[in-house]
């Protein structure tokens, strides 16, 4: 290793090219700055490399698998329809992941955003060290971005080897397994469960808590857990993972329900606990940087630590784990740092699960809203009712909007069902920009659309319903 290195001037520096990190890269170097990106492992971040992006193509191709094998309804009988699962990884790698990755190198490029690999470390707040292999090296900086993500959580008796795996093992499979085994049934438990089942496994979720995606209301759940009936899946609740003997060819779990010992037997064992912050081992408490109870970085509104010129954006601050968060909030650093005074606005943050069938939410529930004292009130729109779901034979769910009772000012809104993750973005833009219900329901929406039960939900908040 090399001691005593001369130190290399810089500008802005990021460390982390996820779409936190390369989201703020950008926008600094957009900005007049310039711009380094410290990466240890890929381009694109967990997130286009092993978890949003790969897991959605998984997710798109079982789609698929199943509209092939199951339209006989519709007059489309195919008797000989197989899955070459080999064949979908290299599809997902190659025509997905590395198109998108690719991608954001070209950025990278035409910014002139320089790359330096290896893993940084911290000396004081205007210098860090760079350790790749067997050699280092000193850079100075200006301004500092942290943007290092997060990782999978182990848990005791259930190390992540062989037939134990993460959510990157998980999506990485060569093969479908016979019988599958989830540990947690948050949104990525669930959402690899969805996969999984369509493309023909028989998968077991084990959830330590009441019920699966804890995170969301009962009655959204309820749709997913219908589906998951359909499909197959096996759900405990309640449910504590005690260890995972594993032999060549399987996995034993072992878990507790109500006192009483269970075991299950599976080709393979996910686990899906959560997912914990990058900020060890970055040399964060020379520099003084302020922390909370659980290890995340303290920020103020516009993601300035403690340390004047060192911000934090995405999983390692407060607030929901999302990638359009951490881009959003990329985003605001990168202005803060050329000036500007743009702060973080959180009023109506999207929230997505890719499960059968999607749950979409944005700003607030009815509960939040009168936590919060504000009188609410609520119209729901089945998607049974709509047009265009049903002749794409998906009506399970429903649209609900979340308003304030005498302005009618639109406060969130709840999706399950068809295109959910889609149409949520509508109703976001709603609540940012202080739309009422009546906005809603005089925006005049195509027929037939999905997004016609939007308008009609309105009209239900208004009284004046058409098409129920």
């Amino acid at each position: 290793m090399v001691v005593g290195d001369f130190a290399i001037d810089l500008d802005t520096v990021v460390i982390g090219a996820g779409p936190g990190g390369y989201v703020a890269a950008i926008r600094a170097a957009e900005k007049g700055q310039k711009v380094t990106v410290i990466e240890r492992e890929f381009i694109g971040g967990v997130c286009l490399n092993v978890g949003c992006i790969p897991s959605k193509a998984l997710i798109e191709a079982a789609h698929r698998y199943q509209k092939a094998m199951n339209s006989a309804d519709m007059g489309l009988r195919i008797t000989a329809a197989t899955l070459d699962f080999k064949q979908t990884q290299t599809w997902k790698q190659e025509s997905v992941v590395n198109k998108l990755t690719g991608g954001v190198a070209s950025l990278f490029k035409k910014h002139k955003i320089d790359v330096i690999w290896g893993s940084a470390f911290l000396k004081d707040d205007h210098s860090l060290r760079v350790i790749k292999d067997d050699s280092a090296q000193t850079y100075t900086f200006n301004n500092l971005i942290l943007a290092t993500g997060s990782h999978p959580i182990e848990i005791p008796n259930f190390k992540f080897e062989n037939r134990v795996l993460d959510s990157t093992g998980a999506l990485n499979l060569q093969e479908v397994p016979k019988d599958l085994v989830v540990v947690g049934g948050g949104y990525i438990g669930c959402e690899l469960a969805s996969v999984y089942a369509n493309l023909g496994a028989h998968v077991s979720i084990l959830e330590g808590t009441e019920r699966i995606l804890a995170n969301y209301e009962r009655d959204l759940v309820s749709v997913v857990e219908h589906h998951f009936s359909k499909q197959k899946v096996d759900i405990y609740t309640k449910a504590m993972a005690r260890k995972a003997e594993q032999t060549a060819d399987g996995v034993k779990v072992t878990f507790e329900v109500a006192g009483e010992e269970k075991q299950l037997q599976a080709d393979y064992c996910i686990v899906c606990v959560g997912r914990r912050a990058n900020t060890a081992d970055m040399g964060l408490e020379h520099v003084g940087i302020e922390m909370d109870q659980r290890g995340l970085i303290k920020v103020d509104a516009q993601g300035r630590t403690s340390v004047s010129n060192i911000y934090a954006i995405g999983d390692i601050v407060p607030g929901a784990a999302l990638a359009h968060k951490a881009s959003y909030e990329g985003k605001v650093a990168a202005e803060a740092i050329s000036g500007s005074k743009a702060i973080v606005d959180y009023r109506a943050m999207p929230a997505v699960c890719y499960t059968d069938s999607e749950i979409a939410t944005t700003g607030l529930t009815m509960a939040e809203a009168k936590e919060q004292g504000l009188k609410p009130d609520k119209a729901q729109f089945p998607f049974a009712a709509n047009g265009r779901a049903i002749s794409m034979n998906s009506t399970d769910g429903f649209i609900r909007l979340v308003f304030e009772k005498e302005s009618h000012q639109l406060l969130g809104a709840q999706i399950v069902g068809p295109n959910a993750s889609d149409l949520i973005t509508e109703l976001t833009l709603a609540v940012e920009t202080g739309a009422t219900v009546e906005d809603i329901a005089l925006t005049i929406h195509p027929h037939p659309s999905v997004s016609e039960a939007v308008m009609d939900a309105a009209d239900v908040g208004l009284k004046l319903p058409i098409n129920i």
